[in-house]
């Protein structure tokens, strides 16, 4: 219950800075040209609001419904669908009176301040922690294939990625992300050889219905992290924190090596040779009849690897004025990878549809503990989608009132105000329609999966 209680907080805390930040990018260029602002709002406030209060001629407010937040503007045919100020003629502080540009200006704030928001949090977190990370060509001895999936299209234990479409991936963690668009990747296999494998067109479709996503992992060394009461193993000797060296005689690097050597001796006793307090120690044992010693892998972390000599991290600080290109730089990348998501997302060939989720699904991005850098490093990332998904040319969004707006400054003719009506209608009923789906989604993967 606590895990879920930290994650709702954040995701609370995250959504209200950036609804809050968002409209304040619609209210200062409407305060700046003159139009009335009635209403400012955290959340939804259908028929009561948790708190309000009146400064000049705007309310403030917070909702009781946390899907968001709205200014509602003098003259405009918003979410709020309140048409009758448009039954009479239009004054001059109304949104409709202003010029077409000075309206584009204010349709435009809210994204606009959604991606300068992530450029200044991804420039601070750089600032405030650096960057670490593993280095693809850090891989000497290349990554573990932990899934089925990659298995079947062809990947190996031991191999080194060389591109993706062409494309040179710099950071390991990078490798499935990429893989998402499709196309080919180039792989060197651990005898040298070099092949090239397809990525099936569904391979997202597939990721998303898998309950481990992880389909590759840096290889790490055999060390007990635990054995058992019910191990065949556990007066042999073996302890906790032994690193095992060699089976028989024959030296293994890495853990899934030793997984695929003790299967050959299912069934049989061997002699391990384990180091401890950096002396080798050979030990009897007794294999199972799948292959297993009965004693658990320590899962090492990769700043420990990085001592014990199989890796090299990258790691990079940045000075305040370093911080700042390094920040935009990050956030154009982001923003180019949603916007290719995005595209996953409306073909439905590759079945990236499954994956949209809803409050649940972006609750579980945070962790189960708070943390300050994760915390600020979604929050920009959640920046970008609510700017993308804003600028979508529906009606009811920033985008579609922008599509329209546009249309006016280019034909020089204004959409008519009841066609404006229907349209917005339309709008929300396709959002109300994709809020559905989205949470049913979540809904359907907690009962089902």
């Amino acid at each position: 219950m606590e895990e879920i209680l930290i994650k709702v907080g954040q995701l609370l805390l995250s959504l209200s800075i950036l609804v809050v930040l968002h409209e304040l990018g619609h209210f200062l260029p409407a305060k700046l040209f003159g139009a009335k602002v009635e209403k400012f709002y955290l959340f939804f406030d259908y028929k009561f609001s948790l708190f309000k209060f009146k400064r000049g001629e705007t309310e403030y407010g917070i909702g009781w419904i946390p899907l968001g937040g709205y200014v509602k503007i003098a003259g405009m045919v918003d979410e709020s669908m309140d048409t009758e100020q448009l039954k009479k003629e239009p004054q001059p502080w109304e949104f409709r009176s202003k010029p077409a540009w000075q309206r584009l200006i204010i349709l435009m704030g809210g994204v606009t301040v959604n991606v300068i928001l992530a450029m200044v949090i991804h420039s601070m977190v750089l600032f405030g922690w650096g960057e670490k990370y593993l280095p693809n060509d850090s891989l000497t001895g290349g990554m573990w294939v932990t899934d089925s999936l990659a298995m079947d299209m062809g990947f190996r234990n031991g191999d080194k990625v060389l591109d993706i479409n062409g494309k040179k991936i710099e950071r390991f963690a990078g490798i499935t992300g990429e893989m998402i668009y499709g196309g080919t990747v180039n792989v060197q296999h651990e005898d040298g050889s070099t092949e090239a494998l397809k990525i099936p067109e569904n391979f997202i479709e597939t990721l998303i219905e898998k309950e481990n996503k992880m389909l590759f992992l840096y290889r790490m060394p055999f060390i007990i992290g635990k054995i058992p009461e019910e191990s065949p193993n556990k007066a042999s000797g073996l302890m906790v924190k032994d690193a095992i060296v060699a089976v028989n005689g024959t030296e293994y690097t890495y853990f899934d090596e030793y997984k695929v050597a003790l299967k050959e001796f299912a069934g049989q006793p061997i002699t391990l040779t384990v180091k401890r307090d950096g002396s080798p120690i050979d030990i009897a044992v007794n294999i199972n009849d799948k292959g297993q010693i009965g004693v658990m892998n320590s899962m090492i972390g990769l700043e420990d690897l990085q001592k014990l000599g199989y890796y090299q991290l990258s790691t990079k600080e940045y000075g305040f004025f370093e911080s700042i290109p390094a920040g935009v730089s990050k956030t154009g990348d982001q923003l180019s990878g949603y916007l290719r998501q995005l595209k996953l997302i409306f073909n439905p060939t590759t079945g990236a549809y499954k994956g949209v989720g809803g409050f649940a699904a972006i609750g579980n991005l945070f962790p189960p503990v708070w943390d300050w850098q994760t915390f600020w490093q979604l929050t920009a990332f959640l920046s970008i989608m609510l700017a993308v998904l804003n600028l979508l040319p529906i009606p009811a969004l920033d985008g579609g009132h922008v599509m329209f707006t546009l249309y006016e400054m280019i034909s020089g003719r204004k959409p008519n105000e009841k066609f404006m009506e229907y349209a917005q209608m339309a709008g929300i009923i396709l959002l109300l329609s994709l809020f559905v789906f989205a949470n049913g989604n979540d809904v359907y993967k907690l009962i089902f999966k």
